[in-house]
């Protein structure tokens, strides 16, 4: 195909776009058809009433792939005793996890930080995301402050402080590779990843009486 036919090709396939409109497939010159560029599905209304619009995908799922995690509540509701889902790291700080992804070296957290202070130094090799679900923090490199809400994308040396009169922060953290907690000039002093949080969670369950198994629905 030449440059010019894709070039009106694409045009075309922007404007149906733009339209709200949908194709399968797009005809070229030499009477062929092509899958390649295709506009995003759009289920219209009179397309309620076909049943296969809304028909599950009846496909072979991949052998390999691991089942999903699906935890319906993520946050501490009022009358249930959530406590026992939350693993301490020190006597203010505690996570929940959520995945330990063993063979990719990451995991997803909800880290949970009671009152006012200074919570770690740390630097990082890979990349953090961070959305705040409850209080506020900041990093004292920067002049920002994350509240309920805010997304982050982690540069890879900062000091996490919880600022006065934030009685509790929990904020969800994905984290590739290693935290590296360090000093002011960057020696690391300490280190933490998928695996040690791993652990973590399972003397943690053990002790509570959900035993060390129970880690296993975030692996």
């Amino acid at each position: 195909m030449s440059g010019h036919v894709v070039s009106r090709t694409l045009e075309i396939v922007l404007l149906l776009t733009f339209l709200g409109l949908s194709t399968a497939f797009i005809s070229t010159p030499l009477g062929t058809t092509s899958s390649r560029y295709t506009a995003p599905m759009r289920v219209a209304a009179e397309d309620l009433v076909n049943e296969d619009a809304f028909k599950p995908y009846q496909g072979e799922q991949p052998k390999e792939a691991l089942s999903e995690i699906f935890i319906p509540q993520v946050l501490p509701q009022a009358g249930v005793d959530e406590d026992l889902l939350w693993v301490p790291q020190t006597d203010t700080v505690s996570f929940r996890p959520l995945c330990f992804c063993v063979s990719s070296g990451y995991y997803v957290n909800l880290l949970r930080v009671k009152g006012a202070g200074l919570l770690s130094r740390h630097r990082h090799p890979g990349p953090v995301h961070g959305h705040v679900l409850k209080g506020k923090w900041k990093y004292l490199e920067h002049d920002w402050v994350a509240e309920q809400g805010s997304y982050v994308f982690e540069p890879p040396v900062h000091t996490l402080v919880v600022p006065e009169g934030v009685d509790e922060m929990i904020t969800l953290f994905h984290v590739t590779g290693s935290l590296l907690y360090c000093d002011p000039d960057g020696k690391v002093i300490g280190a933490e990843d998928v695996f040690t949080k791993l652990e973590l969670a399972k003397k943690h369950f053990e002790k509570v009486g959900l035993g060390a198994d129970f880690v296993q629905q975030f692996v």
